[in-house]
């Protein structure tokens, strides 16, 4: 009887059809920074700039893909866009769902890369709602759906991650990170380390907003969060696949770190402005989590990078997300007098790193006070905590937002 891996290999074959092994490249910032060898593997490198064309290429080319095949998905982003490069490879015909909600950028790279083989229907605000109008779609029309984590050639054809990484070093890797949405990526590379090398040791990252693996783990069988951050939507999964779960079942709920969305961010950001590479939120999980894992000094480590489709449109957020994740920005609400001199009062208060970067008037109605809306960036944490002290001090009252996610939302 064949091994999972024998699978996988038919599958690495096939797929250099269409791109060549993905770069494995050593990093030394990383490397440096946590006293360990830690390697990138850059699945945002693909021609559709994730892993997601693996799996969609793996099924259609087991069920047959051609002129007659007709292939139908849901999805707002990557899996979208693997299909449809899929789709113009084989010739197949492919139906693409995307929420109504979808970025104009996403929905014109997935034309792009589908060259007139998809045909992309927006509808749904939510994706649940464009799911199972895919779905319903795919049983009228006796067409193929192709889920994005949970289905067996899929699950084969993220696998070929893992068999590329081991075939580009020289010795198997003490420690893999992958990340966790639906779970095929980790699904498929866990079961081919388990078969290739079983003493590498793997470990997960999850969003914290999205933490559907470790809930499951802790629960005995998979689970449906009740609320989802979809910050980082390539992996903000509300319930793990039926089949990735039977796959990771045997884990550690230990063995799953959760990132937080703000130190993502500035994960992405530390990127970005150090090492040049573009990182997607989801892209950025595994590397975000190096320090969340125990035992790395000395270890070869290997982080799957996993996609790098960010819309800099989005940096903004981004780069505010970190700073106050770092430390670096605070808002308040400062109850200020109705006085003369009052504003220059305040101002004398800032030190000399502290840069306003919002200020507004909430309430100028009261007799005798106002509530001003103000943001202050600096360059060290300490110069916040500095100038807290010193309005505490001069009595002014204030109330720290910054991590308050109703009044954020509402007011930053």
């Amino acid at each position: 009887m064949e091994n999972f891996a024998t699978f996988v290999r038919q599958a690495e074959v096939a797929l250099r059809d269409l791109f060549e092994p993905t770069p494995l490249q050593k990093n030394d910032h990383l490397s440096a920074k946590y006293g360990a060898e830690i390697w990138l593997k850059r699945e945002d490198l693909t021609p559709v700039r994730s892993y997601k064309l693996r799996g969609a290429f793996n099924a259609m080319r087991k069920i047959g893909a051609g002129s007659q095949g007709h292939f139908v998905c849901a999805s707002a982003g990557n899996h979208a866009q693997g299909v449809a490069y899929a789709c113009r490879h084989f010739g197949s015909r492919g139906t693409i769902f995307m929420p109504v909600t979808t970025p104009r950028q996403k929905i014109d790279k997935t034309r792009i890369f589908g060259n007139g083989a998809v045909e992309i229907v927006l509808t749904g605000d939510y994706f649940d709602q464009t799911l199972a109008a895919a779905q319903d779609f795919a049983r009228v029309q006796g067409a193929t759906f192709l889920s994005p984590f949970d289905d067996p050639d899929i699950i084969e054809g993220q696998a070929t991650v893992g068999l590329e990484l081991l075939g580009q070093l020289d010795a198997a890797p003490d420690i893999v990170v992958l990340p966790v949405g639906g779970g095929g990526l980790a699904a498929g590379v866990t079961r081919l380390m388990a078969e290739l090398t079983p003493d590498t040791r793997i470990e997960f990252a999850e969003p914290e907003g999205g933490a559907s693996l470790r809930q499951a783990l802790l629960a005995g069988g998979p689970v449906t969060l009740p609320s989802v951050d979809n910050f980082v939507d390539g992996a903000a999964v509300a319930r793990i696949g039926d089949l990735p779960f039977a796959a990771l079942r045997g884990f550690a709920a230990d063995r799953v770190h959760a990132a937080p969305e703000d130190r993502i961010c500035a994960t992405m950001l530390e990127m970005l402005n150090i090492e040049g590479i573009v990182l997607e939120p989801a892209g950025a999980l595994a590397v975000d989590v190096l320090r969340d894992i125990p035992d790395l000094s000395g270890k070869r480590v290997v982080c799957i990078c996993s996609g790098g489709n960010f819309d800099f449109e989005r940096l903004p957020e981004v780069k505010e997300r970190a700073q106050r994740f770092s430390g670096l920005k605070r808002y308040f609400i400062l109850r200020m007098p109705q006085r003369p001199g009052a504003l220059r009062d305040f101002l004398q208060l800032l030190g000399p790193e502290d840069d306003i970067a919002r200020f507004e008037y909430l309430k100028k109605s009261a007799r005798n006070f106002g509530s001003v809306l103000i943001g202050i960036e600096t360059t060290a944490p300490e110069h916040l905590e500095r100038l807290r002290e010193r309005l505490e001090s001069a009595g002014i009252g204030y109330r720290d937002i910054t991590r308050d996610p109703v009044l954020a939302e509402f007011l930053i």
